[in-house]
């Protein structure tokens, strides 16, 4: 892949937050306040971040700059080796655990013997953690950074009250989201993060994939899962035990929600195992209420 990076916005977007976009990989989200600048996320590469450092010279007016890392997937945080020695990073910390796990580095190896792009990656940390919620008070802006795990342990979405605006990085997603594991526990984490962000009464919810920013997509995806529960929860046993059940008519990914116009063969396939991973957690959620009934 190519990759390339360009600044974008969308309609209503305060002037002072800027989309950094990579395609169709993904989104980081520089915004701008009185007292110093902040990157969402890194992008997939240390070249990606220097180059989205590059195109927002002139924005960031020679302001201290301060990076947020949403979460521990690679393509928000293998760019920040751009960023170490010149800025704090900032991430959950939970955030670590991920950082330590030996997946983290066989996934590096495993994108590196694929694209040439990333034998420069070097694995740097967060210098500054926290758990619950962290808020960066930028004088004009105050930026809340709240945990929000499900899509995985350690993600946290971003509040702008000021401008009721919610960068929610991989927590929403269009056409769905995914679950870090099939477990129920994590299964109710993502329903209820998406729950919280609902409750913010966001104006602008900006995830980091689909190019959108309508609050509905919150509802859509609290819809989705619901209508994946009433699904599986009409199931028999042995439907449940079915390996090929999100194959099946009726619980395949189309059969939830519409698969967007357009969109590369590679990409459906992806949010396919997503739809997978969500099938199997709700599965597992079903079977350990009947256990508990």
């Amino acid at each position: 892949m190519n990759a390339s990076v360009e600044l974008r916005s969308y309609p209503g977007l305060d002037d002072r937050i800027v989309i950094v976009r990579v395609g169709d990989e993904v989104d980081a989200v520089f915004v701008r306040t009185e007292r110093f600048n902040v990157l969402i996320d890194t992008l997939g590469t240390p070249e990606l971040c220097r180059m989205a450092l590059d195109l927002l010279e002139e924005r960031a007016e020679a302001r201290p700059l301060v990076v947020v890392n949403s979460h521990m997937d690679w393509d928000h945080f293998w760019g920040n080796a751009a960023i170490a020695g010149r800025a704090p990073i900032i991430a959950h910390a939970a955030a670590l655990d991920r950082l330590r796990d030996p997946s983290t580095r066989e996934v590096l190896s495993d994108k590196a013997s694929q694209e040439s792009r990333f034998r420069n990656v070097d694995l740097i940390g967060p210098a500054i953690t926290f758990s619950g919620s962290m808020t960066l008070n930028g004088g004009d802006l105050t930026l809340e950074l709240i945990h929000t795990p499900g899509h995985t342990p350690d993600h946290i979405v971003i509040w702008i009250p000021e401008l009721r605006t919610c960068l929610a990085v991989d927590a929403v997603e269009y056409p769905i989201p995914e679950v870090w594991s099939r477990t129920a526990g994590d299964l109710r984490l993502i329903r209820s993060s998406l729950e919280r962000i609902r409750d913010l009464k966001a104006r602008l919810v900006i995830p980091a994939h689909g190019h959108t920013y309508s609050p509905s997509a919150v509802d859509e995806n609290l819809a989705y899962f619901q209508a994946l529960a009433d699904r599986v929860g009409s199931l028999s046993e042995s439907r449940l035990a079915d390996q090929q059940l999100g194959s099946s008519s009726g619980l395949r990914l189309e059969d939830f929600v519409p698969i967007p116009d357009g969109m590369p063969s590679d990409t459906v396939t992806f949010y396919r195992s997503c739809h997978e991973t969500n099938l199997g957690a709700t599965v597992q959620a079903h079977i350990e209420r009947l256990k508990s009934a």
